[in-house]
């Protein structure tokens, strides 16, 4: 082999540099395997054996703990097939094929290049020029070989992760309000006050029912939540900032907080642009352990919310889903199904106005195919007549409800304070403790003690500002309770039509009683309206309503003014005949006064001849 490589290598070769490239896979074999490192520095002594003088060798070890799965984050691969290409190179040296590269991509380009600059390559096994078809079939080969390896030892490893996985013994990292115990078992974070303000975002959430609903309520409380760091010099600690809107929806969705080991939620898959991750539906996950720890909610509180987050997206293709209530005083909004083609229908406005009436229009075939629209009712009389039902089966839950209310607000109040409380000694545990660090340093070190001077002024600041906030947030809330929803608790078991018809009940909360009795509604129009209105548990009542005038009719002169003023034609003038009217009390379709042209246009529209 000695012989045959001695023919391969030219005068050209050796005035052109060697390139000796070293490389470990991770940064824990560097400091473990120093044995492989030093056996690839010694391919050093080879290229000396060959001609090159140690001043013409270059090494480059830029890449050690870096994978060879790819060459993007390899800066000193990149720069080896860089100099090849530019002709620079005479050899390239490597312990084996797989500390070059472990990409069959990557291989063959360097392969290529190699071959067009007529640069040789190096391993433990010989020396191969890449334009010999020969040597180029066997380096092809072990890159083939070296590919297969690395998947082999992947697939390998994964399979052992998947399997503990299934058992649910794998450590994978823990949401803020969980953590592990000395023994390795999932524990609740001894951290109360973690664990209190995870509940309250959960109690919140079922009281609101909507992730943005709960961020507005911490943002009014003056809330905030806790986070923990993933990466850095502060890794693992707990960092308390105000919730938000994507914070809110992964807790709610993490069915880790259900007492649940859950893998493989997620899927990962690289693209042109890089890694993307991509939610995987529950029936692929790898494993689901339903109580494998204890959590924070039930199992049945966790699907309950998966399912109201569903119920309140607005973006999605299921037609036949009831929508969220939303703004708009159309009482049945993403409610009331069609009775002729049993789709859904959506409400039209008659303008922007917030009191401006709607009307059901079932008009997705027309949106769709651009077929006629369906039918459209007028909403005022069926929310009407829908409202008074409510009202009707409301009734005799209403002062269980408003006792439910009263101990909720109760309990809500409470545990608002008691969160509010727990920030405020957090803020004073951090001011003592950098009172405590100021106090034993040595005062000589003026730039230590200045230093925590600071911090400490800064940690003294803070805790005056949220004892401020903290006595007037709770001196409204005493104030608001007392005297305000106390006293609508109250009117609700007595007289809950009041409240329902008050015009200060928005919209959304009549919307959200009415979906707490009614699943659907449906409509058909005919020579009269049918509602069918179809309660919880399976319930059915059925109203009808007489079809509303329309405009011409309700501005329609009334038949009792058109006789009289055939009678007083018969005696008096037109402006006679409008002043007797105007003084009998009668008005025109538009209760309007009469004039003298008023009475002129009605004779001749109706044909009254004067006598």
């Amino acid at each position: 082999m000695e012989g045959i490589g001695a023919q391969k290598l030219t005068a050209d070769h050796l005035g052109r540099q060697a390139y000796l490239y070293v490389r470990q896979s991770t940064c824990r074999q560097v400091n473990e395997n120093q044995e492989s490192t030093r056996w690839q520095y010694a391919l050093r002594e080879r290229a000396v054996a060959l001609g090159w003088p140690n001043d013409r060798i270059v090494v480059i070890d830029s890449d050690l703990g870096q994978s060879a799965t790819s060459a993007v984050d390899r800066p000193g691969f990149q720069q080896l097939v860089s100099d090849v290409g530019l002709g620079r190179v005479g050899i390239v040296l490597g312990l084996e094929v797989s500390r070059l590269a472990r990409s069959s991509s990557d291989w063959a380009r360097l392969l290529e290049i190699c071959a067009l600059t007529d640069t040789l390559l190096l391993d433990e096994d010989g020396l191969y020029d890449p334009g010999n078809f020969n040597d180029r079939l066997l380096l092809g080969l072990k890159g083939t070989m070296s590919e297969a390896e690395i998947h082999l030892l992947q697939a390998r490893m994964r399979g052992g992760l998947l399997n503990k996985a299934r058992r649910g013994e794998l450590r994978i990292g823990l949401p803020v309000g969980l953590v592990y115990a000395p023994d390795g078992h999932v524990v609740l974070d001894p951290d109360q006050g973690v664990q209190q303000a995870i509940r309250c975002l959960f109690a919140t959430f079922r009281r609101t029912g909507s992730a943005l609903g709960t961020v507005r309520v911490f943002r009014s409380q003056g809330l905030r939540f806790p986070s923990r760091i993933a990466s850095g010099p502060c890794k693992g600690e707990v960092r308390w900032n105000p919730l938000t809107d994507t914070q809110a929806r992964s807790t709610l969705r993490n069915p880790r907080y259900a007492g649940a080991f859950a893998f493989g939620r997620v899927h990962r898959h690289r693209t042109p642009n890089g890694y993307r991750r991509r939610a995987v539906p529950r029936e692929e996950w790898t494993a689901l352990i339903p109580a494998a720890h204890p959590g924070y909610i039930t199992w049945s509180e966790y699907e309950e919310n998966l399912r109201c987050l569903k119920a309140n997206r607005t973006t999605t293709s299921d037609e036949q889903r009831p929508t969220p209530p939303r703004e708009g005083v159309a009482l049945l909004q993403g409610m009331v199904v069609c009775g002729r083609c049993g789709k859904r229908m959506s409400v039209r406005y008659a303008s922007r106005k917030a009191t401006s009436p709607g009307q059901y229009v079932c008009s997705q075939e027309h949106r769709n195919h651009g077929t006629p629209i369906c039918h459209g009712i007028p909403g005022t009389p069926v929310d009407a007549a829908v409202g008074a039902l409510v009202v009707e089966a409301f009734a005799p839950l209403a002062l269980e409800v408003a006792l439910g209310v009263q101990q909720d607000l109760d309990a809500r109040a409470a545990e608002v304070d008691c969160l509010r409380r727990q920030q405020l000694d957090r803020l004073h545990y951090s001011a003592e403790l950098a009172q405590r660090r100021y106090m034993s340093v040595d005062p000589t070190n003026r730039l230590v003690a200045a230093q925590l001077e600071t911090e400490g002024n800064e940690a003294l600041s803070a805790l005056r500002t949220a004892e401020e906030e903290y006595t007037i947030q709770r001196q409204a809330d005493q104030l608001t309770i007392t005297n305000e929803q106390r006293a609508e608790v109250l009117a609700l078991a007595t007289d809950f039509p009041r409240l329902w018809e008050d015009p200060h009940t928005k919209p959304r909360d009549r919307k959200r009683l009415l979906r707490l009795l009614v699943e659907d509604v449906t409509l058909l129009r005919g020579t009269e309206i049918t509602v069918h209105v179809r309660f919880k548990g399976g319930a059915l009542r059925t109203l009808t309503l007489p079809l509303p005038q329309m405009v011409w009719e309700r501005h329609r002169t009334p038949q009792a003014v058109i006789e009289a003023i055939d009678q007083l034609l018969s005696e008096h003038t037109e402006p006679q005949a409008a002043e007797i009217l105007n003084a009998r009390g009668l008005r025109s379709g538009h209760q309007h006064l009469f004039t003298a042209s008023m009475v002129h246009r009605i004779t001749q529209k109706y044909g009254l001849l004067r006598r």
